[in-house]
């Protein structure tokens, strides 16, 4: 009997080599189907992204070493590298009073790089540092366009995460000026901007709190002002870590007012049992998939629109050493932040002016700063129209964003949705672009996650497939 030919390497492409497509590329990696992998990303190295290449000494990982992990299995798995590693002890101010660890986020993106490497030199991986311009269904595969070339794929992986910051509609007239920064995460973003200088910070989140804690390291002594539509500053991590708190899962809320009504009570009988509300919002993070699922659409869409501002700050916590700054820049009288929209700016001789509007009052004040920073986070919604890749497909009817407008329409099995409703075969999408389907899918123990189900979901299409036949 003749044997049946080799089944050919199936040929998987993604686009992306942040945290996201690099934990999908390890994983795939590491399965039995071994396919030919090859990660479009034009930083240096895979893993890092938007991220975790900060070269800025302030900016800390926001979650303890303990929840970091490729292995959402093996949550210890960066705690012991990094104990091997030695960082801990070359950063003194890593080590919080409880004994949290919380490294400089470029260590992270080294752990993510080091565990690629082996794959890399065996060429299981091959990164193409570069980006791709268009992506075009070719029979029944794919052909990916990177610098004029076309480069054939029989399983395309979106896994794009962090598209540039809008620039407010209020702020475009300070767009080229001398003293407004678009892009905090530029190079050298806050170079120009002297010790004495006032400073507008547009957002209160994660990035803003990083904002000040990089300009103060610098050496600024200025007053700051951070301002948000609702005036929320991104909540801080406890003393004592404890045990995710309450039950949300077994009569999941079907609206988004039952979900705030559950958790607010949630939140008084963990007071009243002496447990924090980080362990209640521990517990909602863990379980969101299934508080997700349980809503139709048109209520996640209200829960997007009325509760996410209050979800992000209590959930993306802030490192204990940037909180730490803003305690003692708010009591020096050097930073503050309040809750004002942005009616119009202009530029003032040496400085730039910006009218706002506080919360609840009608007067327009206008203000006078040396710098205008702009933290408003990455425009997910306008993806589709800023990455060329993405629009190239949405432009051939194959992806859309999803209702929400949080990312891409996904399937449950992580492939995007076409125009006929339908999966798109061959066509996945990972990380944050998928939340609109599954919700929270922007912390890194979720993101892992979700990476490590993409990696399993193509592993079973090519386990499925006959042997002399090619994955789709």
């Amino acid at each position: 009997m003749n044997a049946l030919p080799p089944r050919p390497r199936s040929r998987v492409v993604i686009l992306g080599g942040g945290f996201t497509g690099a934990a999908v590329a390890w994983h795939l990696a590491r399965q039995s189907s071994r396919p030919s992998i090859t990660v479009v990303e034009p930083r240096p190295f895979l893993g890092g992204g938007l991220a975790y290449s900060s070269e800025e000494p302030s900016h800390r990982v926001n979650v303890p070493t303990a929840r970091m992990s490729l292995l959402p299995d093996e949550p210890e798995h960066f705690s012991r590298w990094l104990a091997h590693d030695g960082e801990a002890e070359r950063d003194g101010d890593a080590v919080w009073r409880n004994g949290d660890i919380f490294p400089r986020r470029r260590v992270f993106g080294r752990y993510v790089a080091e565990q690629l490497a082996p794959f890399l030199d065996n060429g299981s991986i091959r990164h193409l540092r570069d980006r791709a311009q268009d992506v075009r269904r070719n029979g029944d595969g794919w052909t990916v366009t990177v610098s004029g070339q076309p480069l054939a794929a029989d399983i395309v992986i979106l896994a794009m995460t962090h598209p540039s910051p809008d620039i407010p509609a209020a702020l475009q007239p300070l767009a080229d000026a001398l003293g407004f920064v678009a892009d905090v995460y530029a190079p050298e973003a806050l170079g120009s901007i002297a010790p004495e200088a006032s400073v507008l910070i547009i957002g209160s989140g994660l990035t803003s709190a990083d904002t000040v804690a990089e300009l103060d390291r610098r050496g600024h002594r200025g007053r700051i002002l951070a301002v948000s539509r609702h005036g929320l500053r991104s909540r801080g991590h406890p003393e004592v870590r404890g045990q995710p708190f309450g039950d949300f899962t077994s009569t999941p809320a079907a609206t988004a007012l039952g979900l705030l009504e559950n958790v607010r009570s949630t939140l008084a009988a963990a007071d009243d049992s002496g447990v924090n509300w980080q362990s209640v919002f521990d517990q909602l993070r863990q379980q969101g998939p299934v508080l997700w699922s349980a809503l139709d659409p048109s209520e996640r869409t209200r829960l997007v629109r009325r509760l996410r501002a209050f979800w992000d700050v209590h959930r993306f916590r802030i490192a204990p050493q940037v909180e730490a700054v803003l305690e003692r820049r708010r009591a020096e009288g050097t930073f503050d932040n309040i809750a004002a929209s942005l009616t119009g700016a202009s530029r003032a001789g040496d400085s730039l002016a910006v009218s706002l509007r506080r919360r609840g009052e009608r007067q327009v004040e206008t203000r006078h700063f040396d710098a205008v920073v702009n933290t408003t986070g990455p425009a997910h919604g306008k993806a589709l129209q800023t990455n060329l890749a993405l629009r190239s497909l949405a432009d051939a009817g194959l992806i859309r964003i999803d209702r929400h407008g949080l990312g891409i329409e996904t399937g449950r099995d992580s492939r995007a949705v076409g125009p006929d409703g339908g999966p798109v075969r061959g066509l996945f999408v990972a990380g944050p672009l998928a939340r609109g389907t599954f919700g929270e899918l922007m912390g890194l123990p979720e993101v892992a996650r979700h990476a490590q189900a993409v990696a399993s979901e193509i592993e079973s299409r090519f386990a499925a497939l006959p042997p002399a036949q090619t994955a789709r």
